[in-house]
Formats: structure tokens, C-alpha cells, sequence
């Protein structure tokens, strides 16, 4: 019996029951804006019955209606949420078309016992968008340079010279090269450069090439697209150049770049974009590159383990920064300034040093740099029986520095002309080998000397 009353149902009995089933808000206005049909649930919704609002405009109804937007694009809306009333609601809005022409617009939302589920659907959105907005403001934060130019400690004619030099550079976009020991702060003036630069509003973003597996380098530095490999991400993945659009990109130790990566690299910087891994097309980009090494990396172009081309078009403003020990006027600054950061974050109360404390700093020569005598303060205020340090408290450095000291006084020795000259000669030789992986031809080219030169003498060297 129900299957012939269902077969019985006309096409305007079932158009009736879906129209105005319990469960939808349902309405049609035609392509001047006219509603033409509205089921009792949504009327009732708005505060209607449907025979008050058919025909009418249905900006009189609903002024803040979205329905006339999707009306002049003739592009659908799915999932949008409408507010009304206080009340948030999922819409979907769906153009009807005619004969090739748009003849109106049909509006469709969950209703009455669903309704409470997509508000709390709704809900789950707006948390989760919160969410999602603090940890983007967290990315950001961590995309922020972080050190200022007033960071820099010193009060030496080259850190002065440095300051000067960072603030001409910071106004342009050329690319920076920093060379300079481990340890001597390379980061901090990259930090600086961009803190002073009109970019220094977007993004900072660090790469150490030490760091990152070769294999991995290219997809982190420009990204790839989905499906370009068995394991690559729905969607892709932006690289750090687009990360880092408008912005800086820090590249260090550049030195330990392979070649088939500065190759790249030295297009990215000619061609001003890049190219995703799996990519059909280039991406352009604005950065502006800081690189940083402390590598030498003329001698690297000497034995073909660095680009020379790549390596002119980073040294467009070389910084190099000096070693503690040719700037020792710095350490009482600077050690002033480390005891108060090393005070914060260790929650310590350290006064300072005394007097024969620093004669020790002072005499010295820090091949490790600021970052050694960071290591060697922090070392002694977690051990310290006082807040006021005292030699007990360097047992290390006083050992480093007998042997510094032992072998300054070698130095002074005097042995025959003859003999030294062959000593450096002997150590030179070794060193270019080592920098050119024993290739002689490469070894006598970075010496300045003929290969059958460099032969004889090695001869003679056993």
C-alpha cells in the first residue's frame, strides 16, 4: 500500500515535502531579488509566517542577506556562516540557472533539532581558528629577528666600524656576506641588518646548511609540490624562501653548501625565484639574502670545493668580524653584559668579577670567542660558593692559559732562519693539501707555485 501512495505522489507533492521538511530552512528569490518561495521552519526563523515575507524584496526581510551576492556572481557559497540575530548558522547558497541565464537563488541551512549541532559545530570552528591564529602569532614571533643593533657589546674601533657599516647596509637589499671565527656573534649581525631594515616586519627565517641533511636542503629551502615524490606532503610544502617572502633569509655556514646546491642557489639569486621540487613553473621571489661562514672561502675557490661565481654574488657587502682576541678593549663590556643574561636565566645573583678574574680574561685569547667566555661564565656561576667570582672558579681557563702561555714562550725561541722557513713551508704544503683533498695540481695553484716546485720540495719532506 505504501509503495503505490508513494507512486501516486506528483512531482509538486514531493517538491512540497522536501521543501518543507522539519529538518531545513529553505528559500528562493528570483533574479530581481523577489522571494518566491520560503518553507514555514525558516519564516518562523525570521520572525515571519511565509505569507508575509512571499513577494516581497528580500532585502525588506533580511537586509544583511548574502543571497543578492551570489545572484550578480553566479559563484556558490558552501558551508559559509551566517549570523542573524546573534544566532551564527552554516549556509549554503546554490545560483539556479535556466536556459544559460541565472533565474534566481536557493538558500539552504540545518534547522531546528540539527540546529543546536551546527552551532556547536560552529563553535568548534571559532576554537579552533583562535587556536590557530595564536599559533600563527607564535610562528611569527619565532620568524622574528631577535637581536638589535644595541645587542652588539663593544666599544672597539672595529665593533664601532661594524655598527656604522650594519646601519648603511640595512637600508638597501644587497646581499651580505659575514665571515668570521665560531663564536664571534656572525648571527647577531644578521639579526641586526634585518632589525634596521625597512623589512624588518616580515619574516626572518634561519637556515644552517650544517645542519640539514644534503638530501633534504633543497625541499627545506624551496619546497616542493604534492605528488613530487613517494611520501611528500597533501598539498606540498612552502620552502623557506617562501617562507621568508619580503623578508630575510639567513643562510649559515654557506661553506658546507655542496656544489649541486650552490648551483641553485646562485640561480635563486640571479633569476630572483625559485623552484619547488615537482614545481611546472617558477616561483618569484623577494628576500634578501644574508649568508654567513667561518670558512675561507677564497681558498675553498682555490680548490674547487666553492663556486667562485656563487661566492661574487654573495660577497656584494663583506662584514668580517674580529676575533675576541683582536678586540680584548670588549671584554669587560662585554662580560658585564653576559653576567646580567646569565643572572636572568638562571635565576642567580652574581655581582661580578674580581680584579685577578678579568686580568685572566684579559691576558687570555679566547679561541672559542664570545661564545667560550659565555660558556666559561655560565660554568662558573652554576659552581660559584660566592656571587663575587674569583680564580677558584676558572680552574679550566687557568689551564688553557698556562698552556697559551708555554707556547707563546716556544714561540720566542731563536732557531736557525733556515730551519723555521722549512717548518712553515712544511705546514703550509700540508694545509693546502688537506684544502684541496691531496690533488697537487690544485695544492701547487693555491700555493702560487709550479707544480714540479711543489714536487721537489715534498720529495724533500719525505
Amino acid at each position: 500500500m505504501n509503495t503505490k501512495k508513494n507512486n501516486s505522489l506528483t512531482k509538486e507533492e514531493i517538491l512540497e515535502a522536501i521543501v518543507e521538511n522539519p529538518h531545513e530552512a529553505v528559500i528562493f528569490v528570483d533574479e530581481q531579488g523577489i522571494i518566491r518561495l520560503i518553507n514555514q521552519g525558516y519564516a518562523e526563523f525570521l520572525g515571519y509566517t511565509p505569507d508575509e515575507v512571499l513577494g516581497r524584496h528580500i532585502q525588506e526581510v533580511v537586509p544583511q542577506t548574502r543571497l543578492l551576492h551570489v545572484l550578480k556572481s553566479g559563484q556558490p557559497q558552501f558551508g559559509d556562516i551566517w549570523e542573524y540575530k546573534g544566532q551564527k548558522v552554516p549556509v549554503t547558497r546554490l545560483p539556479i540557472e535556466k536556459d544559460g541565464r541565472i533565474i534566481g537563488v536557493l538558500g539552504k541551512s540545518i534547522f531546528k533539532d540539527e540546529m543546536s549541532l551546527a552551532r556547536e559545530f560552529v563553535k568548534k570552528i571559532e576554537r579552533l581558528e583562535n587556536k590557530l591564529a595564536n599559533y600563527r602569532a607564535e610562528l611569527d614571533q619565532e620568524r622574528r629577528a631577535k637581536y638589535h643593533l644595541d645587542d652588539i657589546i663593544g666599544h672597539s674601533r672595529q665593533v664601532l666600524r661594524l655598527k656604522q657599516k650594519v646601519l648603511k647596509v640595512a637600508k638597501t637589499s644587497s646581499t651580505v656576506l659575514i665571515t668570521g671565527e665560531s663564536g664571534t656573534g656572525k648571527e647577531l649581525f644578521a639579526h641586526a641588518i634585518h632589525n634596521a631594515s625597512p623589512r624588518n616586519n616580515r619574516a626572518f627565517v634561519r637556515v644552517n646548511c650544517t645542519s640539514i641533511p644534503t638530501e633534504l636542503l633543497e625541499s627545506e629551502l624551496f619546497g616542493y609540490d604534492e605528488g613530487a615524490f613517494t611520501g611528500a606532503r597533501r598539498g606540498g610544502k612552502l620552502g623557506k624562501f617562501e617562507i621568508a617572502q619580503g623578508g630575510t633569509i639567513f643562510l649559515d655556514e654557506i661553506g658546507d653548501m655542496n656544489k649541486s646546491m650552490q648551483a641553485k642557489l646562485l640561480r635563486v639569486l640571479q633569476e630572483k625565484e625559485i623552484e619547488r621540487i615537482g614545481g611546472t613553473k617558477p616561483v618569484p621571489v623577494d628576500v634578501r639574502v644574508i649568508a654567513a661562514t667561518n670558512r675561507n672561502l677564497e681558498e675553498m675557490i682555490m680548490s674547487q670545493q666553492f663556486r667562485a661565481d656563487l661566492y661574487y654574488r654573495l660577497n656584494v657587502v663583506l662584514l668580517q668580524i674580529p676575533p675576541l682576541r683582536e678586540r680584548k678593549e670588549d671584554i669587560p663590556f662585554l662580560t658585564e653584559h653576559l653576567i646580567a643574561k646569565l643572572n636572568r636565566s638562571l635565576n642567580a645573583t652574581v655581582a661580578g668579577l674580581d680584579k685577578e678574574v678579568m686580568e685572566l680574561f684579559m691576558q687570555y685569547d679566547w679561541p672559542g670567542n664570545v661564545r667560550e667566555l659565555e660558556n666559561f661564565l655560565e660554568q662558573a656561576i652554576n659552581l660559584r660558593d660566592r656571587d663575587i667570582l674569583s680564580p677558584g672558579d676558572f680552574p679550566v681557563l687557568e689551564k688553557r692559559l698556562q698552556k697559551q702561555l708555554r707556547g707563546q714562550s716556544l714561540d720566542l725561541t731563536i732557531r736557525p732562519l733556515e730551519e723555521v722557513v722549512r717548518e712553515a713551508e712544511e705546514k703550509a704544503i700540508l694545509k693546502a693539501l688537506t684544502a684541496t683533498g691531496h690533488n697537487k695540481t690544485a695544492t701547487a695553484r693555491l700555493l702560487g707555485i709550479h707544480r714540479s716546485v711543489l714536487y721537489r720540495k715534498m720529495e724533500r719532506m719525505n
